[in-house]
């Protein structure tokens, strides 16, 4: 029998997906950018949260892939344009290219083609945002330039033709090691100190693959 409770069983990770971009709603206030941190953080535990409960509870659907690519576009989108928005200018203006490599990354997500696996999933974004914002906070420097590379170099990685596959992130395959990339995350944000190592693994990583990887495929090309 089709029972209320296995229904919501079946759809447990459909609704983490929806959970992890609700409480976004907060960024349409004025004050927006004060939550940022918080909730980037938020929805990086939540969008691994549904994929590790489709995984080990074998609930993994089509539909389910799709509401999640879906989630993240709504909520990478509304970061990016929150970051833009506080810092305007030319800020502004890569966070609106961001969001048009957002919505093409997903696209390409929602209808696969061969290309299928290549490029950084969106949220790698939304980690180097709330990494450069700590490390901003910590020392006080002039974010505008990071932020300039950070929205071009992510708008490009995320559609270019070949895999990126020594990101942090990347090597984190078990539910343990995904769970520790958060916390470090966590960390990073609440004992501001500990960031700039958490940022050398985070960034250092993504600059590492995309030169190394970019040059590997364009020998083979």
């Amino acid at each position: 029998m089709n029972t209320p409770s296995k229904h919501i069983y079946r759809n447990l990770p459909n609704v983490v997906s929806i959970l992890g971009v609700l409480p976004l709603c907060i960024l349409l206030r004025e004050d927006a950018f004060v939550y940022l941190c918080p909730l980037i953080i938020f929805n990086n535990i939540m969008d691994d949260l549904d994929g590790v409960l489709a995984k080990k509870l074998g609930l993994r659907s089509e539909f389910g892939a799709g509401l999640d690519n879906v989630c993240d576009a709504v909520a990478h989108i509304l970061i990016a344009m929150v970051v833009g928005s506080h810092y305007g200018g030319v800020v502004l203006a890569l966070s609106l290219l961001a969001t048009v490599a957002i919505l093409v990354r997903v696209v390409q997500r929602l209808a696969p083609s061969p290309a299928t696996g290549t490029g950084t999933p969106t949220n790698e974004l939304m980690r180097h945002l709330l990494l450069l914002t700590v490390l901003q906070q910590l020392f006080g420097f002039d974010i505008t330039p990071y932020l300039v590379a950070a929205f071009l170099l992510n708008s490009a990685s995320m559609l270019v033709p070949f895999a990126m596959p020594h990101l942090v992130r990347s090597k984190a395959k078990s539910a343990t090691s995904i769970l520790w990339v958060n916390v470090a995350l966590a960390v990073a944000w609440r004992v501001p100190v500990t960031s700039p190592f958490v940022a050398a693994a985070f960034l250092g990583t993504y600059l590492y693959s995309f030169v190394v990887c970019g040059l590997g495929w364009l020998r083979r090309a």
